[in-house]
């Protein structure tokens, strides 16, 4: 829907940097805010915890490093001929 309202020239100003800062549109930005500020005074505060990848050890590797494409190209030759013995 649209409609027309008039905005202090200082809180523009604010909204469009904002806008900018987090990659998004001003229309998209300036919804986002006018829902939160409807929403009642004592309705709990979503808050996302920050995204933690989990890592793992993998160990020691069991092969040199340093010539892991001549381990790729050799395993995926070994498939091509696997493939080409089944006729596939």
């Amino acid at each position: 829907m649209r409609t027309t309202v008039r905005i202090d020239d200082d809180v523009l100003l604010a909204l469009k940097k904002r806008a900018q800062q987090e990659k998004t549109s001003l229309t998209t930005l300036m919804n986002l805010l006018l829902r939160r500020g409807l929403l009642p005074a004592d309705a709990p505060k979503a808050r996302r915890k920050p995204y933690r990848e989990k890592t793992y050890s993998l160990g020691v590797p069991t092969v040199d490093l340093t010539k892991a494409l001549a381990i790729a190209a050799a395993l995926e030759n070994e498939e091509i001929l696997r493939k080409m013995a089944l006729g596939k």
